[in-house]
């Protein structure tokens, strides 16, 4: 199987002869269900070629999922982390697997309470934001001070690493996004890729574990929120074999409900996320980007990725339009 020998794990665990299948819909690391025949785990491991400085360190995702899980927030229990690079060609770590569902077919959706749903993500999010990280331990998983011209700067050098094509106003997106950068208020644990299809779903509706853990960091909590809304607008689901966004579903709430929904439950000031919005979207628009970068240098795994690049240009335009006070 691409990206995991399966006798090398093996032998890695000392465990029975392994099987394994790889999860749909993972456009970054790379995700495999893992069974002995009597355990289940998930493991996680970086993309295939071209990983960039500072992104995919399985390490850091371990260390914030073991924290949050003792925390009792809803994440999978990290089981080991490998950084041994000999064993699959790059670090990996094996976490518990959970049961849900993971959103992705409308089909799927047209028959719960999505605007319910929609709440309880948001509430999550929220709940995630509420946790101290110094009580938690992780006062020092990352440098809050300055975080969103960090952020600013971060992506921008992303999307030069990354950088295979024209893209039509997105340098002028940035340079947007560098004048009058929000402050922010106290830090918190961020996400930072907070969306309907990164949550395992109870068939009660409950969130049984937050995924995708890659992009976690220290920092503004109004990115999460402000990335949460852009994702909401974005062709994330499938009807009829077509890309719909979650808004366009029958029940979704508002972007201005959840967003005073997320304001009820923690307390902030949600009053003006223009710039937060902006930069939500450039920052989908580069990450996107280093997808199709890898696509074209044929270093992805699985279907679906031949779209990515598509999806560029609209994130673009939606940044300029947030900005402007759309």
């Amino acid at each position: 199987m691409k990206g995991l020998d399966l006798e090398r794990l093996r032998a890695y665990l000392d465990s029975p002869p392994l099987t394994a299948a790889m999860f749909a819909g993972g456009r970054s690391n790379l995700t495999y269900a893992v069974t002995d025949g009597t355990h289940r785990w998930v493991l996680r491991r970086p993309p295939l070629g071209h990983v960039l400085p500072t992104a995919h360190d399985m390490s850091r995702e371990h260390r914030v999922l073991d924290a949050l899980s003792r925390a009792g927030f809803p994440v999978p229990r990290p089981v080991a982390l490998c950084t041994d690079t000999t064993v699959l060609g790059a670090p990996f770590y094996l976490m518990e697997h959970v049961d849900g569902r993971i959103l992705r077919d409308a089909a799927d959706i047209a028959a719960i309470d999505l605007r319910g749903l929609t709440l309880t993500l948001v509430d999550t999010l929220a709940d995630l934001h509420a946790l101290d990280p110094d009580k938690i331990g992780l006062g020092d998983f990352g440098r809050p001070q300055g975080f969103n011209a960090r952020q600013a700067r971060r992506w921008k050098q992303q999307l030069d690493a990354s950088r295979s094509r024209e893209l039509t106003g997105i340098e002028e997106l940035h340079a947007r996004l560098a004048v009058d950068i929000p402050e922010g208020g106290p830090a918190t644990v961020v996400h930072g890729d907070f969306r309907l299809d990164n949550v395992l779903i109870a068939e009660d509706l409950t969130v049984t574990a937050v995924l995708d853990w890659e992009m976690s960091t220290l920092g503004d909590p109004l990115s999460d929120l402000a990335l949460m809304l852009v994702y909401a607008g974005r062709p994330l689901l499938v009807r009829d074999g077509e890309p719909v966004a979650p808004i366009d579903l029958p029940g979704h709430p508002s972007l201005g409900e959840m967003a005073a929904r997320y304001a009820a439950r923690s307390g902030r000031d949600v009053g003006d996320l223009h710039w937060y919005v902006g930069f939500a979207a450039f920052k989908l628009a580069v990450i996107l980007e280093g997808v199709h970068f890898r696509y074209t240098k044929g270093q992805t795994v699985g279907p679906g990725f031949d779209t990515v690049g598509a999806m560029v240009p609209a994130l673009i335009e939606q940044g300029h339009r947030a900005l402007e006070g759309h």
